[in-house]
């Protein structure tokens, strides 16, 4: 048997010795780094499979840790695990390059679910191949990269992983209940307005000065990705 690997940032050594029983108890390797201040010389050194962070640490933020780990690792998915629970908060995470965002407390069951469905969904990209294509936007599910009439778009992670389904699904429309169930997975407040507001990121990235125009709104329904507004 192949065990996956986590590696849990995390202050609170209760907290992150219940993560740790919790995740070998299920098959898991998992390392704990207490500071998070040798992070980048920890990814260089082992090969983790998913990342845990805390973001209440107390020499450096785990915004600032997430995004040093996109620099040098742009498709590891990374679960911030934090008190701060507001939708500004996880937008602010969300754009630092979280894959996704659970709130303390939290049971560890959820969390469980969470790795596992991040873990999937990063194997099924690796297993679907690499490029996607509409008009001129291609993506790169391999490097993460996003270009449109060969010029590179960067994206967050939350942005590309909305691309990505939006063409993956590309002429279908794609639901808010969808979108918030596979973007945000398991428990995401669909009462707020974060996925309209990422449909905004979006459209100034990838359609801002460009024809044609390809993220559509079809009212009281949803989103749909395709080269004609009818």
């Amino acid at each position: 048997m192949s065990f996956q690997k986590i590696l849990i940032i995390e202050d609170e050594p209760k907290v992150a010795l219940f993560i740790k029983k919790g995740l070998e108890e299920n098959n898991f390797y998992a390392d704990i780094d207490y500071r998070g201040l040798n992070t980048k010389e920890q990814l260089a050194q082992n090969k983790y499979d998913a990342i845990i962070l805390d973001l209440n640490l107390p020499e450096i933020s785990g915004y600032e840790i997430c995004r040093e780990v996109r620099k040098q690792n742009t498709s590891i998915p990374v679960l911030m695990l934090t008190a701060l629970s507001t939708t500004e908060d996880k937008l602010t995470g969300f754009d630092s390059g979280a894959d996704d965002y659970l709130v303390k407390p939290f049971e560890f069951r959820e969390l469980l679910a969470r790795i596992k469905a991040l873990l999937k969904r990063a194997n099924q990209n690796t297993l679907a191949g690499n490029s996607l294509k509409i008009a001129d936007l291609e993506l790169n599910t391999a490097t993460k990269t996003v270009k449109r009439n060969n010029t590179l778009i960067e994206l967050t992670a939350k942005e590309f992983s909305l691309l990505e389904l939006l063409m993956r699904n590309k002429e279908k429309v794609i639901s808010r209940n969808e979108i918030a169930e596979k973007i945000w997975e398991i428990n995401f407040d669909t009462g707020t307005n974060v996925i309209d507001v990422y449909i905004n990121f979006l459209r100034k990235k990838i359609d801002k000065g460009y024809q044609p125009k390809l993220i559509h709104t079809y009212i009281g329904m949803g989103y749909v990705l395709k080269e004609s507004g009818q």
